[in-house]
């Protein structure tokens, strides 16, 4: 391997561009790494990770897409990321801003330079007995809501990766969730931000002069929103476009209904900023409007015989309001067959091509929700269910039948064979198109060779999720993949959808954007882009590319490693319980670096394979507290402590074994040797106590000799 390997490698860095209009990335002989490393350690001191073991161990994301980047730089404060920003931008780096790591769709990798916004961005304070909230972009959805249930409120957004995902990839990609709808996503609910633009400037939209000092520090961008606003409001056709597209669940390109709702260029930037996947701004703070939490539930679980006939009932089930309606396909109720208990009417039903939905409704009133679930079963038992039905308020009924039906994708990722990756997509059609669209996709998987998939989703909302199982084995897409994108696209396209309902955009459908919005509203989301990021500084690739192949390159090999974690998706949901998240690594880095051992081995790079090893021993092994938390946060159950201890173990002697197999049996005595030990230490001269603990420590090795301090406390 050639020096620096480990360090921010080689004479080249990115230079983001816009070509034609358009971001992109070309390579240029620039600065040495040690000017890169300088220039980021001026922008945020004591903030840079430079090694390979630290980048490969966050390049990783939830996503089938994986780029490495050149430095993980971890800012403590908002001037910090407009210092770094601006140091980027002259040194022609691009830059992209993660948090929770849950996007599907490769918006937050890259190889120039990642921006950690978790550490140190997870401010919460709620605001007007629970009305608003102001949060940082680094704390978690469920984090949020935890401060507010003293309120009884809650934030709008509700995806199921509420554990892990957090405020700044929520704002990103405008997501939803399953009774979020259009309604309550963070483009209805936010009241104020405080962003940082690419040049540096800082402004805080919630001040009341918000306005005059966007126009006063960015004239041109000002003065470009307000143009781009009078183009679209003057084109009939665009307004009607944008008008249809985001009637339904939309989170193709950039936000343009921001400029049909709003007037002011500070407020247009704002809500256009919502959605656009870190590519236009730093949102370093978010206020929002809360909504009520429901203190009232009802549930029930409809099985249909086929899936014409359960999307037949579709629309009056829709018009009767309940919160949720999630669709669930054959294979889906397979799985929930598994998952529930026995005692579900579900078990007796042999199933053939049933599909079903799982209906929800919530008030703040147990009267009120008494009346509704009663005009429900009127409803409902119109209904032809292949089992009968009823809604119920039992909350342990309830939340098993909502840890089935967020499991779902997670029970699919868990059965797949070892090496394989799923794919997860979403896709969005108005709802009488519903049907057809599962249809047509049960005919692109089996034109396509795909197996062992399953369709579920919002119904309501005409937002389809469904899973490809696709073993990789290059970084560029297999052929039958790129067929069957292309089919999907036409397929969506003709019933009026959108190609991505809440995931996002990313690089996974940036390619399709002009595709879907026609070549006038596509060149405004190009200028909006070049207003906002004239250098194109921010996430290049991501939402706006000028490469057709974008979505075809830079995929994620898995390698098979160890039977306790080949199941892992590399999700993240494992991280915000780990004890060591702060200190070293987390369940997901273990587990993501093990994969990149086994890589550099086929790869036949010894250097760094020794690299990871070195550095695993510490972050990986001796600082993993193994308490099988990580197993009660991951959907798939994986417990990245026995890994740990298994590795650990073949560290071992057999006299070793045998020693530590005695201490365990006899733990009682153990602790109270130690707990003399102490004792003696405490009242025996410093000098004798440390003098005979280092020779020990130098003939036996620190790992197996306990160091000890005079501040050390005596036996309890």
């Amino acid at each position: 391997m050639e020096a620096g390997r480990h360090e921010l490698e080689g004479s080249t860095l990115t230079l983001c561009t816009i070509r034609n209009g358009v971001s992109g990335s070309l390579r240029r002989n620039a600065s040495s790494p040690s000017v890169l490393s300088t220039a980021l350690a001026a922008a945020v001191p004591d903030g840079i990770c430079s090694e390979m073991a630290d980048r490969l161990a966050v390049a990783h994301d939830a996503s089938h897409f994986l780029l490495t980047p050149q430095a993980v730089v971890t800012p403590t404060r908002t001037e910090q990321v407009a210092a770094l920003m601006r140091a980027c931008q002259q040194l022609g780096m691009g830059l992209t801003f993660r948090s929770g790591g849950t996007s599907l769709s490769g918006q937050a990798v890259t190889e120039g330079i990642l921006v950690d916004t978790r550490r140190h961005f997870g401010r919460i304070e709620v605001l007007d007995d629970g009305a608003r909230v102001r949060v940082g972009p680094g704390a978690t959805l469920r984090q949020v809501n935890a401060r507010l249930a003293p309120y009884s409120r809650k934030l709008g957004p509700d995806p199921a990766s509420e554990s892990a995902c957090t405020i700044g990839g929520v704002v990103a990609n405008n997501s939803s969730g399953m009774a979020c709808g259009t309604k309550f996503n963070s483009y209805r609910t936010l009241d104020s931000m405080i962003l940082v633009l690419p040049s540096g400037t800082t402004i805080d939209t919630g001040q009341p002069d918000a306005a005059e000092r966007l126009r006063v520090n960015e004239p041109d961008l000002y003065a470009g929103l307000a143009k781009l606003r009078d183009r679209i409001c003057g084109d009939p056709s665009s307004v009607a476009s944008i008008r249809r597209q985001y009637s339904i669940k939309n989170t193709m390109g950039y936000g343009l209904n921001a400029f049909v709702d709003y007037r002011e260029p500070v407020d247009i930037l704002s809500h256009v900023i919502i959605g656009s996947e870190g590519t236009l701004a730093f949102v370093a703070e978010v206020t929002f409007t809360t909504i009520s939490l429901p203190g009232h539930e009802a549930t029930a679980l409809l099985v249909f015989d086929d899936l014409p006939t359960a999307m037949g009932h579709l629309p009056e089930l829709a018009e009767n309001q309940p919160a949720t309606v999630e669709l669930l396909d054959a294979a889906s109720l397979h799985i929930a067959q598994k998952v529930l208990k026995r005692s579900s009417p579900l078990h007796d039903l042999t199933i053939g091509s049933h599909a079903a939905f799982l209906v929800e409704y919530q008030d703040d009133s147990e009267i009120s929700l008494g009346a509704r679930v009663a005009d429900a079963g009127r409803l409902v038992s119109a209904f032809p269910l292949a089992i009968s039905s009823e809604l119920t308020k039992d909350a342990k009924a309830r939340a098993e039948l909502w840890h089935m039906r967020k499991g779902l994708y997670a029970s699919v990722a868990s059965a797949r064979p070892p090496g394989t990756n799923v794919l997860l997509e979403d896709i969005a059609v108005p709802i009488e198109e519903v049907a057809d669209t599962c249809e047509g996709l049960v005919k692109l998987f089996e034109r396509h060779g795909y197996a062992d998939n399953i369709i579920f989703g919002h119904a309501k909302d005409g937002n389809l999720h469904f899973t490809l199982n696709e073993r990789l084995t290059s970084t560029t897409a297999p052929p039958r993949y790129q067929a069957f994108t292309e089919d999907l696209v036409d397929l969506v396209l003709s019933k009026a959808g959108s190609l991505k309902a809440e995931h996002g955009t990313g690089r996974m459908m940036a390619p399709f954007v002009r595709r879907q919005f026609g070549d006038e509203l596509y060149e405004v989301m190009v200028r909006l882009k070049q207003l906002c990021d004239p250098h194109g500084l921010l996430s290049p690739g991501v939402v706006i590319t000028d490469d057709p192949l974008e979505h075809t390159r830079n995929f994620k090999i898995t390698p098979v490693a160890d039977p306790e974690v080949d199941r892992c998706v590399e999700c993240g949901f494992c991280e915000p319980v780990c004890p060591s998240r702060s200190l070293t690594i987390t369940p997901r880095q273990r587990i993501v670096l093990r994969r990149e051992m086994i890589r550099a081995e086929a790869g036949g790079d010894q250097a760094l394979v020794e690299h990871l090893r070195h550095r695993f021993e510490y972050d990986g092994l001796s600082t993993c507290a193994a308490d099988g938390m990580c197993q009660v946060a991951c959907p798939v159950e994986i417990d990245t402590g026995q890994l740990v201890k298994h590795l650990r173990s073949e560290k071992l002697s057999r006299a070793e074994e045998w020693a530590w197999e005695k201490a365990a049996r006899n733990w009682g005595s153990v602790t109270r040797a130690a707990s003399l030990a102490l004792d003696v230490a405490s009242h025996a001269p410093v000098p004798v106590v440390i003098g005979s603990l280092s020779a020990a420590r130098a003939a036996l090795g620190p790992d197996r000799v306990p160091l000890w301090a005079p501040d050390l406390p005596s036996g309890g």
